[in-house]
């Protein structure tokens, strides 16, 4: 989802200019929590939710705000500017969707259309946040359970005090698009310390059908009064109800005393009232549910340890998995579409984002939970036909590129991950690539008749040429997963469509001195003009990224790329072009194994050098901290697989052995098993080449190794220093063409 781009002046001068104040005091480097700083990425277009939540919560508690000239923020959070409300749903790393129910205190006269106000003295851990509110002089606080938001208020002013409410505001609210709509609201006053009620909501980023969120409001005391409000003011009716986008909203209020606090608890629920009132009853006071989100975030940050590095690294690095945590959201049991004992989440904004790293950093730290991310996933195809890419608010959508779902399976499979219905999973990934969906902006593959027929995407579909290449590695994932489940016509005949991204290779089209590009091509098989564009959208060749980066995409079979960019020398210039001209794009997805592509030529010191840049240029200890939006983690998880010194081959069992930051990475991979990598060397910044390896106590003589051979636990020491050696160089990273064993296994993967 888009977004911006960051030159690479302008990565430097980010770093000079965006600071934090004066440093903290140091946390207790055994204390992953105490590193963690939400407020890195929530500027320079990194989108981060800034507010209360616990790990996968459903509800995600924060500030939705708008600048001093009067634009709304389209992810909820600004560093300047107004405070329209607290509300109770959020993306991470993204913008398009929710900011429903939304609260905000007010003191004096209230008119509930003008209750803004500027904040100051502003805190935020991830289980808590507070900040004053400058124009009624309140101070804030919230805390949250997984389903209910948790409100302190304390008014210090003497004035009367309000606790408002508003249903028929939202974030991204528009007429266009990909605006959301506010469809209609019903609200009840139950007693004076009790109102509830439900709003009906529709669009975002998504372009999503109807969904429903149900509401209860309980407070810890009576108030004086309570109010509705709707287009004619406030009433003292009960009840209101309004179909279509007019205002309604309550208020709470109290007399004037200074220093009131009011506490307020909101379950939040997507099937019924009752049920968001159970949600709200089964909060814990203020305190005790902050302690709880606590303890949960400790547990969730706990699963990998690290030494060494800067202060600023480790504050990276922990955020970066403080932001891997955030979405999807966990609605076990808040399904409001079907009933069933498979794990029901949402918010997967989008898979097209998250497949490359952060899927495969869960599988390693949060097994469980990976498990049954994917089990949500496969149990939406199950009752709507269809496995999607994205999935916001109940409905599937948008897919922007390929079906890459596909690609979460397979490295589930591949990887020997248990718990998974793989057979359902199956027919859904043979669904997503023979069956034209109805509407391939929603799910399934677009131009589909084209890449079966033609074995290439033509100009007359939308978003062709990154089509075409995610098809193909799609399918190379299906060839995957038949082989395992014993199906070998299956697997051979998707192994064999996943060459098809070579189909739009031009191996004459010369740029800048470089040949072989990915091209347009007409239905007919001739060649149309080259799309040059740096950066496409949804109607154009390429989807957020350019011909650079889309004709380097393979994972699975860079030999064949290398034989058709000219040979080993030739690839190695036009990798080096891709970077040396600033073609590389950090901000965006579709490039993250880009930086490591060196490796399949035998110079694994050459990706060490890309990836100490964008690991240094793009990401760093500050609010504008992340290149580009965050993506559901999607940028996190690629800087803390970098920080470690590995990165996945998402849908292979594969790692690539880059440069870490820290001197020891220990993380808990499930059942007891540790994975440990040592690098005592990398305390000083000079040595950021392997000049020896050793996997499990044997020496490794190759810049890359399995999933299999760490699954049961295991050890990697890497040997740095200053200058590269042919560590590295001669066992390359398997590929689906080469002639090697490892290429070989890759045809057919043991499980």
């Amino acid at each position: 989802m888009r977004k911006s781009i960051r030159s690479l002046a302008a990565f430097a001068a980010a770093g000079l200019l965006m600071g934090l104040g004066p440093a903290p005091a140091q946390p207790d480097l055994g204390d992953p929590m105490a590193w963690v700083d939400p407020y890195i990425g929530v500027d320079w277009y990194g989108q981060s939710f800034l507010g209360a939540t616990r790990p996968f919560g459903m509800v995600k508690l924060g500030p939705d705000m708008e600048s001093f000239d009067g634009r709304p923020s389209k992810f909820g959070y600004l560093s300047g500017g107004r405070v329209l409300g607290y509300s109770h749903l959020h993306l991470q790393g993204a913008a398009g969707k929710y900011g429903n129910i939304r609260i905000m205190p007010a003191t004096g006269v209230l008119d509930l259309a003008d209750v803004t106000s500027p904040a100051n003295e502003e805190t935020a851990t991830p289980d808590y946040y507070a900040a004053t509110l400058a124009r009624p002089d309140v101070r804030v606080e919230l805390t949250t359970t997984e389903r209910a938001g948790l409100h302190r208020y304390t008014y210090r002013s003497g004035e009367d005090a309000h606790l408002t409410v508003r249903l028929d505001r939202i974030l991204t609210q528009s007429n266009g698009r990909e605006g959301q709509k506010f469809l209609g609201a019903d609200l009840t006053v139950n007693s004076a310390r009790e109102i509830s009620g439900m709003g009906r909501y529709a669009g975002g980023w998504n372009l999503g059908g109807e969904y429903r969120v149900y509401f209860v409001i309980l407070l810890d005391q009576d108030a004086a009064g309570v109010r509705t409000w709707g287009a004619d003011g406030f009433s003292d009716a009960a009840s209101l109800s309004v179909e279509g986008d007019h205002p309604i909203g309550a208020s709470f209020d109290f007399d004037g005393r200074a220093d009131r606090v009011v506490n307020a608890k909101v379950g939040v629920s997507f099937v019924s009232v009752d049920q968001a009132r159970r949600n709200a009853r089964a909060a814990a006071d203020f305190d005790t549910a902050r302690a709880e989100a606590h303890a949960a975030w400790e547990q969730a940050l706990s699963p990998i340890r690290v030494e060494g590095g800067s202060s600023a690294d480790r504050r990276q690095f922990y955020t970066a998995l403080y932001h891997l945590q955030l979405m999807p959201s966990d609605r076990t049991g808040e399904n409001p579409g079907w009933t069933s004992d498979e794990p029901y989440y949402d918010d997967y904004q989008a898979v097209w984002d998250t497949f490359r790293s952060a899927w495969p950093l869960l599988t390693l730290i949060q097994p469980e939970r990976s498990r049954d991310l994917l089990r949500s996933l496969i149990d939406v195809y199950r009752h709507e036909g269809w496995m999607p890419d994205a999935r916001v608010g109940d409905s599937n959508g948008r897919t922007q590129g390929g079906s890459n779902s596909d690609v979460v399976v397979a490295d589930a499979f591949v990887k020997g991950m248990t718990g998974i219905d793989y057979g359902a999973a199956f027919e859904a990934m043979i669904k997503n690539a023979t069956v034209s969906p109805p509407d391939a902006e929603k799910e399934g593959r677009g131009g589909l008749p084209d890449y079966l027929n033609r074995g290439y995407i033509s100009t007359d579909y939308d978003r062709a040429g990154s089509r075409t290449v995610e098809y193909a590695y799609n399918d190379f994932a299906i060839a995957q997963v038949a082989c395992g489940l014993g199906q070998p016509e299956v697997a051979a005949r998707y192994r064999a469509q996943s060459g098809n991204f070579a189909n739009l290779f031009d191996r004459d089209m010369e740029v800048q001195g470089i040949k072989g590009f990915i091209r347009p091509r007409n239905p007919d098989g001739s060649w149309a003009e080259p799309y040059m564009a740096k950066r496409g959208t949804w109607p154009d060749f390429f989807y957020e990224a350019d011909l650079w980066t889309y004709s380097l995409y393979a994972p699975h079979d860079v030999a064949r790329l290398v034989e058709l960019s000219g040979g080993r020398d030739a690839f190695i210039r036009r990798v080096d072009a891709l970077f040396d001209r600033l073609q590389f794009d950090m901000t965006n997805e579709p490039g993250f194994l880009a930086p490591m592509l060196y490796h399949y030529v035998g110079r694994p010191d050459k990706s060490v050098q890309r990836i100490i840049d964008y690991r240094g240029k793009g990401f760093l200890d500050a609010r504008g901290g992340t290149p580009g939006p965050e993506d559901s983690g999607a940028m996190s998880s690629w800087y803390a697989f970098h920080a470690m010194g590995f990165f996945p081959v998402a849908g292979q069992d594969l790692y690539l052995i880059g440069s870490p930051i820290f001197t020891r990475s220990e993380m808990a991979i499930g059942e007891g098993r540790t994975f440990v990598i040592e690098a005592p060397g990398a305390a000083d910044p000079a040595n950021r080449y392997v000049q020896s390896a050793e996997l499990n106590g044997r020496p490794l003589d190759r810049a890359w190794f399995r999933h299999s051979e760490i699954a049961a636990g295991g050890r990697l020491t890497l040997h740095m220093g200053p200058a590269p050696t042919a560590w590295g160089t001669t066992e390359l990273p398997p590929s689906l063409s080469g002639d090697d064993a490892a290429s070989a296994a890759l045809r057919c993967p043991a499980r």
